[in-house]
């Protein structure tokens, strides 16, 4: 799948218009929890952007999804939906450990060693990188991301001089969001997990986790596996193989709801929704960072 855009979200937001009561939505799912041990990144959750016609009076639910638990020694949780109106992008998927794939989810998770990542959701997220399968080279693969696919781990011999250690996949990033009036990087998957210290080669010393994509957390390696950032969507990383520190994969960050819409209207919230409204321009753009089930939006 392809999104066309290295920055998503119709560039510079055009103001909406007041005569056609269209608003422009950016919605992302909570990511997956990191595998733990020689384990894969959590794919990030899935993304979705566009612009619809309101009616005002009618109460539009709104859902943000929770980041996945990273496993303390198995696959990690795919993170949860996100909802708006009738649109739903799907939780990423958790990452793999040594004995288990990726999986599916809005964008696939990474596979342990010797493991295959998971597909994404198509139009919403990318697939997770694959773990290496020739040793002594034990990392695992990248979370997937809303920007690309999780990177897969290299295997013994993919470098000069070649690596006989034990890298994670490196993650891609995810997208951009200029609503705001700053820049929002989201939706990046986690950094695949490394696995002991390297003897010789380029990475001699180290191990190495894979880099996390936009939101999503650092593979385990000579540190532990970091958590994807809250209101981000990011996958987290994988947990390293053998040895200190902890093994035990990164938590998913948690989804986001951007909307934007003309700056003569109102966007009333049900209770237990925590939003920030703010004008840009022509516009008010309204992040919605937690809303629980039956919480709604209504426009006037």
């Amino acid at each position: 799948m392809s999104f066309g855009y290295n920055v998503l979200g119709f560039g510079s937001h055009p103001n909406r218009s007041s005569v056609t009561p269209n608003v422009l939505y950016h919605v992302i799912a909570g990511g997956g929890g990191g595998g733990g041990a020689n384990a894969g990144g959590g794919g990030a959750g899935g993304y979705l952007t566009g612009e619809f016609e309101i009616s005002d009076g009618t109460g539009y639910a709104v859902l943000i999804g929770a980041g996945g638990a990273g496993a303390t020694g198995g696959s990690g949780v795919n993170g949860a939906n996100s909802i708006f109106s009738n649109l739903t992008t799907i939780g990423g998927g958790g990452g793999g450990n040594y004995a288990t794939d990726g999986s599916v989810g809005g964008s696939g998770g990474g596979g342990g060693y010797v493991r295959s990542g998971a597909a994404g959701t198509a139009g919403q997220g990318y697939d997770g990188g694959d773990g290496g399968g020739i040793g002594p080279a034990y990392g695992a693969g990248a979370g997937g991301g809303a920007g690309g696919a999780g990177g897969n781990a290299p295997n013994s011999g993919d470098s000069s001089p070649p690596v006989t250690g034990s890298r994670g996949g490196d993650a891609n990033n995810g997208v951009t969001i200029t609503a705001t009036g700053s820049n929002l990087l989201v939706a990046g998957g986690g950094g695949g997990g490394g696995e002991r210290t390297n003897t010789s080669g380029p990475l001699s010393g180290t191990t190495q986790g894979g880099a996390g994509g936009f939101g999503g957390g650092l593979g385990g390696g000579t540190a532990a596996a970091a958590s994807g950032s809250a209101n981000t969507g990011g996958g987290g990383g994988g947990g390293r193989g053998s040895g200190s520190p902890s093994r035990n994969g990164g938590n998913g960050g948690s989804g986001l709801i951007i909307i934007v819409y003309h700056k003569s209207r109102t966007a009333s919230f049900s209770g237990g929704v925590t939003q920030n409204t703010t004008t840009v321009g022509d516009n008010k753009v309204s992040v919605i960072t937690a809303a629980g089930a039956s919480k709604t939006v209504t426009f006037s």
